[in-house]
């Protein structure tokens, strides 16, 4: 016989006693449960042996168990932290989740509940274990996953990018739930695939939901599923979307069109992480990793009475905000490149760039529908297209009248006074133009950051603007 499995340790922090004794007799039938009523006396039992799961109290004398918390987590990454808090604090606990807790619990403590969040956590913590020693055997072949799936879809370069991709990476391979906010046409459905691609649920399912395209009704039967005769019309069993995505991800899109009855139901899968179908009496568990996402202000529709707070808080785990195109406007000449690559393949053109001069009026425009109402101007420029190289004639008319009638144009350079700043002016500017105004391309091939070309192309701009206030004032 093999030797028998030990129970995993839970160790349970609260100064109450009366919590302490009643929590131990809850769970020691299946774990091996120590207690400690303060930080001091929680740490000395990590110095006695490994804790499997650490459930702490948010106020406590001396150390508190945000600090605690952050302390396990830095000596003991291993160790789940679950937090026992009060509901005036709840805010405080999901900022705590953020700090990286696995879940939060309000007092009293729902037994039930605990006994669902240790099974998920612990099943959690033997899938990361496992993946643990997967990616240490296997760096280098993860790195190149990581290029050829990850996040090659998301073309940014722009500074205004850059914290989304950190976000992406740290969040992705945790379980947290994830919301993405940001204007229409930004591409929150591609960040939501590539934390999926890039997290430990990436073969399994990734399920897309769009809210907004649903009535309430028919938004539950999707979500949930139903049994044969929960309603007129339902003749058969029918699995919903978060059954669908079982042991993957679960996108839902246009968060903020969901009506409160849905919310409310929402809520409970998060807490519980279970459901019922439609119609149905059978509990299934919802083995499902969140993302959520929305182009509206979801804190202001909490305010309005429009959105449940709680449910705000559970989907506000990690937020990735999505900036609009128009903060990110270098980008453009790298999206224009991709663009129409993927269209000439697509629709069998021999079309291989685009001017500077169509790159330039492209650019000044605001681009209200992002970097969709981009994609979809490329791809009717491409498929319209007679030469190889699309060009300003190329672009709808409505954009370049909208964009101004001197957007394409580049201003010239002055002529060289013979300053070594005039001749890395026209060295810069000429290297821009040959590379067909892509920015990064230009920036790689003078050996400069895109930060300071940037820098050194406003100042150029300012320079020429303050030259033709003075011509016009004469």
């Amino acid at each position: 016989m093999g030797a028998e499995r030990r129970k995993p340790k839970i160790l349970i922090v609260d100064d109450d006693r009366n919590t302490r004794e009643g929590l131990q007799r809850a769970l020691r039938s299946q774990y091996d449960v120590h207690l400690a009523a303060d930080a001091k006396m929680a740490i000395g039992e990590f110095a006695l042996g490994d804790v499997d799961v650490m459930l702490t109290d948010l106020r406590m004398p001396g150390v508190g168990g945000l600090d605690l918390l952050r302390t396990v987590r830095s000596k003991y990454p291993k160790t789940i932290c679950i937090l026992l808090t009060a509901y005036g604090s709840v805010e405080t606990a999901v900022e705590a989740m953020r700090d990286g807790a696995y879940d939060f619990l309000t007092k009293p403590v729902n037994l039930d509940h605990l006994d669902a969040v240790l099974d998920r956590a612990l099943k959690s913590k033997d899938l990361e274990e496992r993946n643990r020693r997967l990616e240490d055997e296997n760096r280098l072949l993860g790195q190149q996953l990581d290029k050829k799936y990850g996040m090659e879809s998301i073309i940014g370069n722009a500074e205004a990018m850059q914290p989304v991709f950190e976000i992406i990476r740290a969040a992705a391979p945790t379980l947290a739930t994830v919301l993405i906010t940001g204007p229409s046409g930004t591409g929150k459905e591609l960040v939501a695939k590539a934390i999926h691609r890039l997290s430990t649920r990436a073969k399994a399912p990734f399920v897309a939901v769009n809210c907004a395209a649903l009535s309430p009704t028919l938004l539950e039967s999707e979500l949930f599923g139903h049994e044969k005769g929960a309603f007129t019309g339902a003749e058969s069993l029918r699995k919903g979307r978060f059954e669908i995505a079982s042991g993957g991800t679960l996108f839902l899109d246009e968060i903020g069109e969901i009506d409160m009855a849905t919310q409310v139901k929402l809520l409970r899968v998060l807490e519980s992480r279970t459901f019922e179908r439609v119609g149905g009496t059978q509990t299934i568990e919802a083995d499902i990793r969140l993302i959520a996402a929305t182009n509206k202000d979801l804190q202001e529709l909490v305010s309005q009475g429009r959105f449940r707070e709680d449910l705000y808080y559970r989907l506000n785990v990690v937020d990735i905000r999505l900036p609009p195109l128009s903060e990110r406007s270098g980008d453009i000449p790298a999206m224009c490149d991709a663009f129409i690559k993927e269209f000439a393949e697509r629709n069998g053109k021999d079309v291989k760039g685009i001017t500077a001069e169509a790159v330039n009026v492209l650019s000044a425009y605001r681009w209200p529908g992002n970097v969709r109402e981009l994609r979809n101007t490329i791809e009717k420029m491409v498929v319209l297209s007679h030469g190889d190289k699309l060009t300003a004639r190329d672009i709808p008319a409505q954009i370049r009248d909208a964009a101004g009638p001197d957007a394409g144009r580049t201003a010239p350079p002055p002529a060289s006074d013979g300053t070594l700043a005039s001749a890395e002016r026209e060295k810069i500017l000429s290297c821009l133009r040959r590379c067909g105004g892509n920015k990064t391309r230009a920036a790689q091939e003078l050996g400069i950051s895109r930060r300071t070309l940037h820098r050194k192309l406003k100042e150029y701009s300012r320079a020429a603007a303050g030259g033709r206030v003075a011509a016009d004032s004469r």
